[in-house]
């Protein structure tokens, strides 16, 4: 027998975030994963235990918004801090049912520009601690690609 949950997502959406004090609370562990071909990771670069080798490792909280993901990223790739670079964040994380990860697309920040998802934080996409954040990074003189630009590994 099947439990179904009734609870909407506008409902869910309505649940106010509970702030963070960072003074208090301990930073999680988050682990970053960087392209800068304005593409994803592949799924298969998760498997079997492996990661691509990309990571950027940042301790943060779960209130952390993705313009300040960003700025964390930029600091570590000059090359990324012209004006205009887009970047496209993905949550990677395990899928119970098959032996493998998924992909959940969150949202995007261009650097240099306000943005609707600036303010977006990693709480509010349902992020899991364990999880992995995917930035692709497209450099300002190339077009960022279409929305579903997730490739389904």
């Amino acid at each position: 027998m099947a439990v179904e949950s009734r609870v909407t997502q506008e409902e869910i959406k309505k649940e106010p975030e509970k702030p963070v004090d960072r003074e208090k609370t301990c930073p999680l562990l988050l682990r970053v994963f960087t392209t800068n071909n304005g593409r994803h990771h592949r799924m298969d670069e998760f498997a079997r235990g492996n990661v691509p080798s990309s990571e950027l490792q940042i301790y943060t909280w779960m209130d952390a918004t993705l313009k300040e993901l960003t700025s964390l990223v930029k600091e570590v790739y000059p090359e990324a801090r012209k004006k205009g670079t887009h970047f496209g964040f993905a949550i990677v994380y395990p899928d119970p049912k098959r032996q493998g990860y998924r992909v959940k697309d969150i949202g995007n920040t261009v650097s240099g520009r306000k943005g609707a998802d600036d303010s977006m934080t990693l709480q509010s996409q349902r992020f899991q601690i364990g999880d992995y954040l995917d930035i692709a990074i497209t450099p300002p003189n190339r077009a960022p690609p279409l929305q579903g630009r997730m490739r389904p590994y």
